[in-house]
């Protein structure tokens, strides 16, 4: 089948290697000079399945009641006339109840389990290399009751089979020697020792490189204006370069899905979530993270990639507004300074950075077909696009070409929301 695929970041770009592994031939497009320049070009580096978590959660609205007032606010809300917003809003409430939380939990990590492993097959096959490390990844808990409070995340890991170590203080700076100089700004910490890193944006662009070769068409600085369908097809998809035309059509446009979709009268309950992120060179190796550590307190991660070190976090709501915020620059240099002080050179450019992240109400991404017989999705992936690309390129090339697929697509397709 000739396939094209709108969207060249990670999720977009895995998508069309596996499909041309499958012998399709494929059609990239992006209105960007390269691939992962927005939502994948400065994320946090983390391959972390163990926290593949749903943010609707049993408490997040008390939580996030407090997490608004805070100096350091891993929360903000941009009050704006937005309708989707609010119904992304209402729609994320009614998820946070405990068998919600539990079902969306399974969904997530049944997924993001795979991806792992279809990236360590990847990059073995291939040899990729994009500043990976796999040294695991440490929560890090400011407060007893933080700590305390781990145990029904640990609950779900054991459920799952995912090892662990809970640690005290001691066993923090172990995993993280850099953590010395601070070691009374934390009580204790949960290490997922399977959990990877690495550079979404050097790897996208490694993989990207590769597919020329295996006959797949790259689109770049192409702007796509609008999808053209009859009866129960799409026929076409039009560009300010003209008309594409294929057998079927993936979507891969991270936050800009829906509007494409809504002209189709197709409702993708994605909102944008802003998140932002700075990257400073390391000064001392020996006060720097040796992989990633996730600051409780601030929802920030802290991720060693190579000779640099990114800061990224934080949840914002408001629309579609990349704007950088000086003061959400000075909370990333916060988490990062105060526990891995003279890790960084700050007086380096950072980097300064934003994007969006596609996050669904229920944080599970939406991979599979549309009302469209010949319209596929693979979208919504939220803060864990880079945790899931690989495994969700996998799994919609099989959903596409109808071969068996490699997992139980069960509760991703978007079908689940009009149930």
């Amino acid at each position: 089948m000739r396939i094209v695929i709108l969207g060249a970041g990670v999720v977009g770009v895995t998508s069309a290697y596996y499909l041309a592994e499958a012998g399709h031939e494929v059609v990239l497009v992006d209105r960007q000079p390269g691939p992962a320049l927005e939502t994948s070009f400065a994320n946090a580096g983390e391959i972390s399945p163990g926290y593949a978590s749903p943010w609707a959660a049993p408490g997040i609205p008390a939580k996030a009641m407090r997490w608004l007032m805070m100096k350091h606010a891993p929360l903000i809300i941009q009050p704006r006339p937005d309708m989707a917003m609010l119904r992304w809003v209402l729609a994320m409430l009614r998820n946070c109840t405990a068998n919600r939380y539990a079902l969306n939990k399974s969904r997530m990590v049944r997924l993001a389990e795979y991806s792992r492993d279809e990236l360590i097959a990847l990059r073995g096959a291939l040899g990729i290399e994009y500043d990976e490390r796999s040294q695991g990844t440490l929560q890090l808990f400011r407060t007893q009751k933080q700590l305390d409070g781990s145990a029904d995340d640990i609950a779900v890991l054991q459920s799952y089979g995912v090892p662990y170590e809970v640690l005290d203080r001691s066993g923090c700076v172990g995993a993280e020697p850099g953590l010395a100089i601070s070691q009374d700004h934390f009580v204790g910490g949960l290490r997922l020792p399977h959990d990877e890193t690495g550079d979404c944006h050097i790897f996208t662009r490694a993989l990207a490189q590769r597919l020329p070769a295996m006959g797949v068409e790259l689109r770049y600085n192409t702007r796509i204006e609008a999808i053209e369908k009859d009866g129960d097809r799409i026929t076409g998809v039009r560009t300010d370069d003209g008309m594409l035309r294929g057998d079927a059509y993936l979507v891969a446009l991270a936050s800009h899905s829906p509007a494409l979709l809504a002209q189709l009268g197709i409702r993708l309950p994605i909102y944008p979530v802003k998140g932002y992120s700075i990257t400073l060179p390391v000064a001392d190796a020996a006060r720097a993270p040796v992989s990633t550590l996730l600051d409780e307190s601030y929802k920030i991660a802290i991720t060693r990639l190579g000779d640099r070190i990114r800061v990224g976090g934080m949840a914002e709501l408001s629309g579609y507004d990349r704007s950088l915020s000086p003061r959400r620059e000075a909370t990333l240099r916060h988490s990062l300074n105060d526990l891995f002080p003279g890790a960084a050179d700050n007086n380096a450019p950072s980097g300064f950075w934003s994007g969006l992240r596609p996050m669904t109400p229920d944080s599970t991404p939406i991979i599979g077909r549309t009302p469209v017989s010949n319209l596929f999705l693979n979208a919504g992936h939220g803060t864990l696009g880079w945790t899931m690309a690989c495994g969700s390129g996998r799994l919609i090339a099989s959903i596409i070409g109808g071969t068996p697929p490699p997992i139980d697509p069960e509760g991703l397709e978007l079908a689940r929301y009009s149930r």
